[in-house]
């Protein structure tokens, strides 16, 4: 079958293959604040994309759980533990299922964190896993999150990605490090690693 070639390969990344609508961060917002979106609604904002979350099973539920507390065991002062609450970038609001963020719970009372805000970004992954190695990584590497793991549920792995491309065509992260169940993996904040985890101890 022959390759259209007038539009790039790699934009299959940036258009979900799921039930989607276009917005702006403006538009998703005044949807919230009328109530036409709320809590009940599993979707959340993917670079303009209003995208259907997908449903958590038990092996999910718990790594997140473990990963919170396991985290919030190591952090410095000045930074805490958020799970599955938004993050808002310049296109996309997306909902980790982890995130440590930098201050105090009452500095967002009236906004969420953006990048600027955000030491490490965790997702869970079974069923999203290739989201979010592809439309996840770019959205995060393009805002310049200095670390991003995925806990790999499916190859029972922590995929470790640093040093973010920032803005360019083609947002990515320069390094990958996969971490395995008999391993520590070191927790960086701020280019300082505060403690290690055992990979073992988050997954399910």
């Amino acid at each position: 079958m022959a390759v259209d070639t007038r539009y790039p390969t790699h934009s299959v990344f940036n258009v979900p293959t799921d039930p989607i609508w276009q917005l702006s961060i403006d538009q998703y917002h005044q949807m919230i604040a009328l109530g036409i979106l709320t809590d009940d609604d599993p979707v959340e904002l993917l670079e303009g994309w209003l995208v259907t979350k997908m449903p958590k099973n038990p092996a999910h539920r718990l790594t997140t759980q473990l990963t919170r507390e396991a985290l919030t065991a190591l952090l410095p002062a000045g930074y805490y533990v958020d799970d599955q609450e938004p993050m808002t970038t310049d296109e996309s609001e997306p909902e980790p299922d982890v995130m440590i963020v930098r201050g105090q719970r009452r500095d967002y009372r009236d906004h969420h964190p953006g990048p600027q805000d955000i030491a490490v970004v965790i997702e869970v992954s079974d069923t999203t896993l290739q989201r979010d190695r592809t439309l996840k990584k770019h959205i995060y590497a393009r805002s310049g999150i200095p670390v991003y793991w995925i806990v790999n549920l499916t190859e029972r792995q922590i995929e470790c990605y640093t040093h973010p491309s920032g803005p360019v065509e083609h947002p990515d992260y320069q390094h990958r490090q996969d971490y395995q169940p008999t391993d520590q993996i070191p927790l960086h904040i701020s280019d300082q690693v505060v403690g290690t985890l055992a990979v073992a101890e988050l997954l399910p």
